[in-house]
């Protein structure tokens, strides 16, 4: 059997038609891409989209690069750091754009973008370098987002990255090096994602030395995913001196370059310095002419090449020469990885559909519940939510992330006010337990209190002037004599009240702090268990006033009943209750008191008559008569001499104005132990009022208040309380956009799904057609 001819004309018919249904297949595909960015900008949803990372040392001309890449300038370039902030440039495929059209992402809102010029966007970007220069920190991790749709633009991200910094050594050069650190700490985190494709750039004729590999090995070891890239070939070419050289440099050795890289081997090229622009110092009047000097550039650099050869160079060498062959290689390779990006996008698309769905009949619930009946149940229902979450706070729990909620004591200080004595000086918080602890609810409560308790109890009497002594005996109604226990208690109730009262304050301040925060801790508890009432921000508002007011008024009455109690402890001084160590303070006295106890001791009037002696009757009597007569005048001795002391004690204490050395002490003694007795009831009043007229109406109080306040609120008017008529038009809005958003992800994921079919169905083909080109 004959074979049959097949006519020439019908060949080159399939071949273009295989031709347009192939670029017919990669616009699809890129169309898909662009709605699956622009959604994951509105959704702010992490699909990973392949992009190249541009990674080099300061001065290697990566923004250059990146301009010849696309086609246009729109950076700050020039010798010195021009990149100080990661530019990401979202590239979008646009048939009808004839000219780049460009949109600059906001600052404040990354959603927004605003439409620029390419030379407002150059302006912008060389503000910001301006503007970076003159701060302590010259760089920023905040990127400037430009989004540009071009008709020659592929569906790609790439990512100038502030170039690396090689500081020199040395004290002077601190600065530097911090800054260097910063640099290299914000490309190592960019390089972490996994989907960028990193082009890394070094301006060096010798690959033994890696500057810039040196640090993107570090993540990427095998530079599996790594395109290398030499820059600034039109300066290297004349360096070379001989032929060898130059093969060495195209062609490097596995020693000094490592074969594994993405593209087997580096890529070589050169940008013509000059801007486009009307200026003095533009070069270029148009992107066109910049494109064509490119084009010729790479030209001249292929051309010397081959007369520093004296040969031509081969199709393998002349495919990596070039900004037209690298960005070839990158949208191929970026092709590649779209295709192979598709199975993966897939069931994200169908994870975020459930979760739209999901978000959907959320919202058709809460639009079915906005009758009254049905607010009022779930109003009462928060209410019990809210009470069971702050009684669980307070018992104590670990539901709430304490690196979140938490404060150390420091924190607490901060925020809450710190103990503060009147010398102005704050205990060390190290030296409280727990200080570093993150505590919140009863845990935090706790620790106010015992460290409270431990800054109060560990409190010592002022100093205490002759003047304030003196001062404080004045003169009596009566009589012009002196009345020291009446000084003593003057000076020691002055003290006192100066001293604690402050801390009163500060006590009611940080627990009042420490229980506002249970309010944010509880609603962040009730979203997390789904039981928070969204959307109802005035019923939300007015419950929080109503917590926040009971907590605030019953911490100043707690307050004012401890200030009641300092008060009278200072007002008048009860000996029972103020002098509590009376054994110290006769010790204390007697050491220096110059009276003497008159005691019966047994040489004194403790006697026994000896047993009759036989035959001695007169001679006992005669003794006893002895002995009689010498204690009668030991006593009146020592009754004598009593009054004498005495005298001279009333001559010394209440008759004489001048301050004697032992008036002063037994003054002192008296005020440390008054200052002390007040000290140790004040604490214990305090500490017990505050737990129970503080601490116990947020447990038994609180509810009822709560209920009451919701109680009023619905019978003033329901419609004010949950504003339903504007809740009912918020969530009719919400649903609509959400409908909608559901039908762009559904149409996404099916471009997705239909495209997944013919790649697989074309590889398929592939393979059925590969045994027979074997055969």
């Amino acid at each position: 059997m004959s074979d049959v001819a097949v006519p020439k004309s019908v060949t080159v018919e399939e071949d273009d038609a295989a031709a347009e249904a192939a670029i017919e297949e990669r616009w699809s595909l890129y169309e898909a891409y662009n709605e699956l960015h622009a959604l994951a900008q509105e959704l702010e949803t992490p699909f990973e989209a392949p992009a190249v990372l541009v990674v080099g040392q300061q001065t290697d001309g990566k923004s250059a690069l990146v301009e010849a890449l696309m086609g246009f300038q729109f950076n700050h370039v020039g010798g010195g750091t021009k990149t100080r902030r990661p530019i990401t440039l979202h590239m979008k495929y646009d048939p009808q754009c004839q000219f780049p059209l460009c949109h600059l992402g906001s600052d404040d809102d990354p959603s927004v973008s605003l439409p620029k010029s390419l030379s407002q966007i150059q302006a912008y970007i060389e503000a910001e370098n301006m503007r970076l220069e003159q701060e302590p920190c010259p760089f920023s991790s905040k990127e400037i987002i430009v989004k540009v749709q071009y008709k020659y633009c592929p569906n790609l991200t790439i990512i100038d990255t502030p170039g690396l910094i090689a500081p020199a050594p040395g004290l002077k050069n601190r600065a530097l090096q911090v800054q260097a650190r910063a640099v290299e700490a914000l490309v190592r985190a960019k390089m972490q994602h996994k989907e960028f494709i990193i082009l890394c750039l070094e301006d060096s004729s010798d690959w033994s030395i890696a500057t810039t590999r040196r640090i993107v090995m570090q993540v990427d070891p095998e530079l599996s995913r790594t395109i290398v890239v030499s820059t600034k070939l039109d300066t290297k070419i004349p360096q070379f001196s001989c032929s060898s050289d130059v093969e060495v440099f195209l062609s490097p050795p596995a020693s000094a370059l490592d074969s594994s890289l993405l593209g087997d081997s580096p890529f070589f090229t050169s940008v013509p310095s000059g801007r486009v622009g009307y200026g003095q110092d533009s070069v270029y009047k148009s992107n066109d002419e910049f494109k064509q000097a490119v084009s010729l550039r790479e030209m001249e650099d292929i051309a010397s090449l081959e007369k520093k050869l004296g040969r031509l160079l081969t199709k393998q060498e002349k495919s990596r020469i070039g900004i037209s062959k690298l960005r070839l290689f990158l949208e191929e390779l970026l092709w590649k990885r779209y295709k192979e990006s598709v199975p993966l996008i897939i069931p994200l698309l169908g994870k975020e559909y459930r979760s739209t769905v999901r978000k959907l009949d959320t919202v058709s619930k809460e639009l079915s519940s906005l009758d009254e009946a049905k607010l009022k149940e779930r109003g009462r229902t928060f209410h019990d939510l809210f009470l069971t979450k702050l009684s669980l706070l307070l018992k104590g729990t670990v539901v709430a992330p304490p690196d979140k909620f938490g404060e150390t004591l420091q924190d607490e200080r901060t925020q809450g006010g710190a103990f503060v004595g009147t010398d102005g000086l704050q205990f060390p918080h190290k030296l409280i337990p727990n200080a570093g602890m993150r505590l919140y609810g009863g845990a935090q409560y706790h620790r106010a209190m015992a460290e409270f308790r431990f800054l109060v109890g560990a409190i010592k009497c002022p100093p205490i002037t002759r003047e304030e002594i003196v001062n404080a005996c004045g003169v009596e109604d009566i009589h012009d004599g002196t009345n020291y226990s009446r000084t003593a208690c003057v000076i020691a109730v002055a003290k006192a009240r100066e001293t604690f009262e402050p801390f009163l304050h500060q006590l009611g301040a940080r627990l009042l702090h420490i229980l506002k925060r249970l309010l944010p801790i509880s609603v962040y508890l009730l979203q997390k268990e789904g039981e928070y009432l969204s959307g109802h921000e005035v019923f939300l508002k007015r419950v929080a006033s109503a917590f926040n007011s009971f907590v605030e008024s019953t911490e100043k009455s707690c307050r004012d009943k401890c200030m009641e109690d300092l008060a009278s402890t200072t007002r008048y001084v009860t000996w029972s209750l103020h002098n509590k160590n009376r054994a110290g303070l006769r010790q204390f006295l007697d050491s220096f008191g110059g009276t003497e106890q008159l005691t019966t001791s047994g040489n004194a009037i403790g006697f026994s008559l000896p047993q009759d002696a036989p035959g001695g009757t007169t001679d006992t009597k005669s003794r006893s008569d002895v002995k009689l007569s010498h204690l009668a005048s030991n006593i009146d001795s020592s009754i004598q001499t009593t009054e004498m002391r005495l005298a001279d004690l009333l001559d010394s204490t209440l008759w004489n104005r001048k301050l004697a050395p032992s008036s002063e002490r037994i003054v002192y003694a008296l005020v440390q132990q008054i200052f002390q007795g007040i000290r140790e009831y004040f604490l214990a009043s305090a500490e017990l009022k505050f737990n129970c007229f503080l601490l116990m109406p947020i447990v038994d109080k609180l509810p009822a208040l709560l209920r009451e306040e919701l109680e009023n609120a619905f019978e003033d008017d329901l419609d004010s309380i949950f504003d339903i008529t504007n809740l009912r038009q918020s969530l009719d809005q919400k649903k609509r956009s959400t409908e909608i958003e559901l039908r762009r992800i559904k149409r996404i994921k099916e471009k997705f799904r239909v495209m997944n079919e013919k790649l697989n169905s074309h590889e398929f083909a592939q393979n059925l057609k590969a045994p027979s080109v074997q055969q």
